[in-house]
């Protein structure tokens, strides 16, 4: 079956996510604009995923819980789990390792949690928006021993890539899959070191209106989380629409 996704978006924990970016809104914007798939993917933590995906699942779709993790050389990763508890032990594991800092909402934003009804729950103190002490060469595995799945985000943008950093796409990593921005220039992936590398669009949305509409899909066999993440780790034999 065809259905289109985004795998990567930002809630008003994020500390750059806009306030209205609630977890009741951003849900009700994904299906205003036609997705089938949706995950949500803040800054070091899932603190928000349990209400977006009951929201999510109100609203017809199917969510998967995630974390867009900060790796120790600033590279940004969207790490993806099939359920709320996976997401959980993996939310814990990476506390442990993130800077001992606060937060300065006047300077990263305010960290929200919030339910599906869109109540104020409390607010983060620690600093979400650095990055953590775990190494890029540990996160696949280290995810994958959660039961996740984690590909590199926005590898064509210049600051918190994976190519931003490193200049060069290494495969040792073990990296099947990247993201691309959705403004990415269509000669991008065009580049030697990019061969056999496989392929995802997200929208990184940080505000309500960056929410697009249904423009990539996957094809997979059926409608479950397992199946999406499948998908992305190229156990199902279809390609990126």
């Amino acid at each position: 079956m065809k259905l289109y996704y985004d795998l990567h978006l930002h809630s008003c924990l994020s500390p750059c996510g806009s306030d209205e970016m609630t977890p009741g809104d951003l849900a009700a914007m994904c299906a205003l604009a036609g997705l089938d798939v949706v995950a949500l993917t803040d800054h070091n933590t899932c603190g928000n995923c349990a209400p977006f995906c009951r929201a999510a699942q109100a609203h017809g779709l199917l969510a998967l819980p995630g974390m867009e993790l900060c790796t120790q050389e600033d590279i940004h990763v969207v790490c993806l789990f099939p359920g709320l508890e996976e997401a959980g032990r993996f939310q814990r594991h990476v506390a442990e390792h993130l800077a001992p800092f606060a937060n300065d909402p006047e300077i990263f934003g305010r960290q929200l949690y919030m339910d599906e009804a869109d109540r104020v729950l409390g607010e983060e103190e620690r600093m979400l928006a650095g990055s953590t002490d775990l190494p890029l060469e540990e996160v696949p595995a280290l995810v994958s021993s959660f039961g996740g799945f984690a590909f590199p985000a926005h590898i064509d943008r210049s600051s918190y890539s994976l190519l931003g950093v490193l200049g060069l796409w290494d495969p040792s990593l073990g990296f099947p899959l990247a993201e691309l921005s959705h403004r990415c220039p269509p000669e991008f992936t065009s580049r030697p070191d990019l061969a056999g590398v496989r392929f995802v669009t997200d929208s990184d949305a940080h505000y309500l209106d960056q929410v697009w509409g249904a423009e990539h899909s996957m094809e997979v066999p059926e409608r479950t989380p397992q199946a999406v993440l499948a998908w992305l780790a190229g156990r199902e034999k279809s390609e990126t629409a």
